[in-house]
């Protein structure tokens, strides 16, 4: 008999009956019962037990008929691919004892690094893409950021026309989604998609698609994005066409990262200087050397830091430096990763730092950046009397064992 059958569940089944075992194959079952209240008890009980196992016999759930069933089918599978439940304290303010339509959009802005490296059934995704389609507004919403925490890329080639599809709904909060999880698994193939979008009736589909072209780096883009620098001139929308430039890094565009270094706007001063560094635009060293010592944002010291790091000086402590800094650790997270495995020898002395949220930063970098040959100070960290910087540190290990 298959490993798995043999799991049981165990749920009391009501308050006032004695504690009842069910078998994990019983509960499976049920996913199908014709009865909706079974169905969601189902659910319920194969959360809650937090077996992984339960991923692919839950994923026809997310487009069940009920509207109810598919939400609490989403937030069961996100449950499977984070370290801490979909309900924790640390998405207060997105989930509170009743579901709601921001659960997804909590989960994804928890970021890339919280997710479990598990493998994802091309089924689920499939599941998700179909849902985005659904009549209700809570379960589109649920349906298109769960792909964005779930799914891995590249996605095959069903997927990326269920995304480029998204990315024309008629509801402007789904195509505002798309843009986003285009952007967070760097989506390729969907650039002509991306451009028109960025015409989009509406701004926050614009803004996003347009960071969207930057995180997929379509070069061909630079002549598009330039003009919506130009026809924005500030705010978020001049914000969201620097931002994608400076994540491409053409060459063609170092005079304009170089006219917006004294930008009144501490985000376009930011854009700018990311964009020197990811270009190679060594001659603006003394300018970048000036805003990493006195710029008044620490996002734009830092970015400064990061910048002539990727122009040859050895800068990646400075970053960690300014870590300690809630309002820039994730923006130090991502530099670092950027960086690559070239930091790995200045993050793992840091595993110690007095600062929780650091160490529990530097454990997601050494997951995303790490070999085989930090795997004992990972583990080492696991054993971390914080429990975020314990479950950071199982996670990056689990992510370099599965490289």
């Amino acid at each position: 008999m298959h490993r798995i059958a043999l799991v049981v569940v165990g749920i009391c089944l009501s308050a006032g009956a004695a504690a009842q075992q069910l078998r994990f194959d019983d509960v499976v079952r049920n996913l199908r019962n014709p009865d909706p209240k079974v169905r969601m008890s189902a659910i319920h009980l194969l959360r809650d037990a937090k077996y992984p196992e339960a991923v692919p016999p839950i994923a026809p759930l997310v487009m069940d008929p009920i509207d109810e069933i598919q939400i609490e089918a989403i937030a069961a599978e996100l449950s499977f691919f984070l370290e801490q439940d979909v309900r924790s304290k640390k998405m207060v303010g997105f989930v509170v004892e009743k579901r709601s339509s921001a659960l997804a959009r909590a989960a994804f802005d928890l970021g890339p690094h919280a997710v479990w490296p598990r493998q994802v059934p091309p089924e689920l995704v499939t599941g998700l893409l179909t849902a985005v389609d659904d009549d209700n507004k809570k379960v589109r919403a649920e349906a298109i950021y769960a792909i964005g925490v779930i799914a891995r890329a590249p996605l095959d080639g069903a997927h990326v026309e269920g995304l480029k599809k998204a990315l024309d709904h008629y509801d402007p909060a789904i195509r505002t989604g798309a843009a986003l999880v285009i952007a967070r698994l760097k989506v390729q193939g969907i650039g002509d998609a991306l451009l028109k979008a960025v015409n989009d009736s509406q701004a926050e589909v614009r803004y996003a698609s347009m960071r969207a072209l930057g995180a997929v780096k379509l070069e061909s883009a630079v002549p598009a994005l330039t003009e919506q620098l130009t026809f924005y001139r500030k705010g978020e929308g001049a914000w969201s066409a620097l931002d994608a430039l400076a994540q491409i890094g053409a060459k063609a565009s170092i005079p304009v990262f170089r006219e917006r270094l004294a930008d009144k706007d501490q985000f376009i001063r930011r854009a700018a200087v990311e964009g020197i560094g990811r270009a190679g635009d060594a001659e603006s060293f003394d300018a970048l050397d000036r805003l990493a010592n006195t710029d008044e944002s620490a996002g734009v010291r830092m970015a400064a830091i990061f910048a002539e790091t990727k122009l040859g000086r050895a800068n990646a402590g400075r970053i960690v430096d300014l870590m300690s800094s809630p309002k820039v650790l994730t923006q130090g997270e991502d530099y670092l990763v950027e960086l690559g495995p070239s930091v790995i020898s200045t993050i793992v002395p840091r595993l110690q730092e007095p600062d929780a949220n650091v160490r529990e930063s530097m454990a997601d970098v050494l997951g995303m950046v790490g070999d085989a040959s930090v795997l004992p100070a990972i583990e080492a960290l696991a054993k971390d009397r914080e429990a975020s910087v314990a479950a950071a540190a199982r996670r990056a290990a689990a992510r370099i064992k599965a490289r």
